[in-house]
């Protein structure tokens, strides 16, 4: 998997707007700081079995490194543990969408590696993306970061998802996980929470998700 070439035009074509209160809340910047601060220090301990792992199951790097859209479309770069096989983009066009709209989403992958499944089910491929949240550029609860492909595609209304920064988990991941499909209702829940936004929440919705993933449900 090759990272995306930024298009510094892209981020233009998105109407102005003004910035979720959240972005602007000192009480959340503490707890993605102190969640951050935790999860890179669980990477440290994990960084080389999983770099092992992934080595010895399937041959390429280590991450997976692509461009990302974040609050009111900036661009910045995300690293997650590589997943796929190496030419995972080559391939994609020769595997099902399962999603509807513009996600594309496919729950048997044959791209995926076997430690790679194991890797998402436990969303452990996702840990690299708290340097991010400690960065500034994502936060622990937030939308899902969008990729240039989707946002290319983007309507007015899909723009608001924008509002907020991106997070590591947000209401779609807490509520479902992969099993939404459908790119309009995870619009919706992504501007349910906008709604619904308060620190409390976001602790609801870390709790959510940790219980998600020791269940093992819904991941793909």
């Amino acid at each position: 998997m090759t990272p995306s070439t930024h298009n510094p035009d892209l981020a233009l074509h998105q109407p102005g707007r003004v910035p979720h209160i959240s972005t602007r809340s000192l009480i959340k910047r503490g707890i993605d700081i102190s969640g951050a601060l935790v999860g890179l220090g669980i990477l440290g301990l994990l960084l080389i079995p999983v770099a092992i792992a992934i080595r010895l199951d399937s041959a390429g790097p280590i991450f997976y490194v692509q461009e990302r859209y974040g609050l009111q479309g900036k661009p910045f770069r995300i690293r997650k543990f590589r997943s796929m096989v190496t030419n995972a983009d080559e391939l994609k066009s020769q595997v099902a969408n399962e999603a509807q709209g513009l996600i594309f989403k496919n729950e048997r992958d044959p791209r995926v590696t076997r430690v790679g499944r194991w890797l998402r089910k436990t969303s452990i491929d996702e840990f690299p993306q708290f340097w991010n949240v400690l960065m500034g550029e994502m936060s622990l609860v937030g939308t899902r970061p969008p990729t240039a492909d989707e946002v290319a595609h983007y309507s007015e209304h899909h723009w608001r998802r924008l509002d907020v920064k991106p997070g590591i988990t947000g209401q779609w991941q807490a509520c479902g996980r992969s099993t939404i499909k459908d790119f309009e209702e995870i619009v919706k829940l992504d501007l349910h929470y906008q709604d619904l936004w308060t620190p409390l929440h976001d602790l609801r919705l870390l709790m959510q998700t940790v219980f998600s993933i020791t269940k093992g449900s819904g991941a793909c």
